[in-house]
């Protein structure tokens, strides 16, 4: 079941259940909010949650491409991509969270074929402020799934205050045999699907009041899904990578994490200009920039004469068709090799102040902040080509 496949047959499975597609498109937030990347599927959609009637109803399906700069760290592993689409369902004060749970394990025993013998559930397993989610930890006895209790694991919200509640989370084994152990034990359980019972805001002094309705919340990682659908070990294995495993390799012989590291860098860098977005030195153009460097900082390590203008046209146009932008490839293209290009001469400029008697030795606070403030060499770069 390629990406297509999956995106037709869980947006299917909830329109038959009463659920409107919403428009899931741009990385850019709307107008006024504070946050730089859409995040997640609901991020668009918290105004309703909190109470304002959704034009479209209050049953709600939608696939959102989002934008985690938290994982960057963690880019280059199994499971984490910078860029991802997100699958996701709403109940705006209508059903509650075990009609959610029992949808969602039909579409994924059913649907998407998962043998229920490979599932494993986390519940909130209750705190001074918020009980036991008894009728959660109902569902997934009802249907032989094994379940573990969570506190932190299982609560969810978006932030020090704001709409929150506890979530019980699907995960999936991907290890060979039959399954042990649990979820926070043995990371060979991959989590796949996060239902959230969002009923509660949390206050600035950190105590929970009501929602005005009593909301649920669905997201999953359509690549990760995908590629745990398709068998495959890594996010970077599923089909919307075909073309860049296919391509990459024989142009820049790279180890297998900084290969992850820098076709994901690329088609995030790539998916952020088809949005809209430009390199600069604050917001949105910073993450951009601090994309494109930490590929190009990747790429060079071994060669530094590789260089983005090498790309073949296909990664362009798949990832433009991919996410339905209207950018053009060449633009997209220029961006990248003029960023690059003025990334070559920070670093020139760079090697040059650090050869100065005073940058010798060991760097202090004040060194670093000299650094940036005065030539524009962030504290990454300056550690980079200290490393050289």
């Amino acid at each position: 079941m390629n990406t297509e496949d999956v995106v037709r047959t869980f947006v299917e499975y909830f329109e038959q259940r009463g659920h409107r597609r919403t428009t899931g498109s741009t990385l850019l937030p709307p107008p006024g909010d504070p946050v730089l990347f859409t995040t997640s599927g609901m991020h668009p959609l918290t105004p309703y949650l909190e109470g304002r009637p959704h034009p479209l109803g209050n049953r709600l399906v939608n696939v959102q491409r989002c934008l985690r700069t938290t994982d960057l760290e963690e880019v280059g592993d199994l499971t984490h991509l910078t860029v991802f689409e997100m699958l996701g369902t709403w109940s705006l004060g209508d059903y509650e969270g075990p009609q959610s749970l029992s949808w969602g394990y039909e579409l994924f025993t059913e649907g998407f074929g998962v043998d229920p013998g490979l599932l494993h559930a986390t519940v909130f397993g209750g705190d001074e402020q918020v009980g036991l989610d008894t009728a959660s930890l109902e569902v997934w006895q009802e249907r032989g799934v094994p379940v573990e209790l969570t506190v932190e694991d299982n609560w969810w919200d978006n932030g020090p205050t704001g709409p929150c509640g506890p979530d019980s989370e699907f995960f999936l084994w991907t290890g060979e045999g039959p399954p042990q152990s649990t979820p926070t034990r043995d990371d060979r359980w991959v989590e796949v699907w996060n239902h959230v019972m969002m009923r509660h805001r949390k206050l600035p002094d950190g105590s929970l009041v009501p929602l005005p309705q009593r909301n649920v919340d669905t997201g999953l990682g359509l690549e990760r899904l995908a590629s745990l659908l398709q068998g495959r070990t890594s996010v970077f294995e599923c089909d919307v990578f075909t073309p860049w495993r296919r391509l990459v390799p024989p142009l820049w012989p790279l180890d297998e994490a900084t290969l992850r590291l820098v076709c994901d860098h690329l088609r995030s860098a790539m998916v952020v200009i088809g949005d809209g977005v430009r390199p600069a030195n604050t917001g949105r153009g910073y993450v951009l920039r601090r994309l494109v460097r930490r590929l190009l900082t990747a790429l060079w390590r071994d060669d530094p004469s590789r260089t983005l203008g090498d790309l073949p046209d296909e990664l362009f146009l798949h990832t433009r068709d991919h996410f339905r932008q209207d950018t053009g490839a060449d633009e997209v293209r220029r961006v990248l090799c003029e960023e690059e290009r003025k990334f070559l001469g920070l670093l020139e400029r760079g090697r040059q102040v650090l050869a100065r008697p005073r940058f010798r030795g060991p760097l202090d606070e004040e060194d670093f902040h000299y650094l940036h403030d005065t030539h524009g060499l962030p504290r990454e770069l300056v550690v980079n080509l200290r490393q050289r």
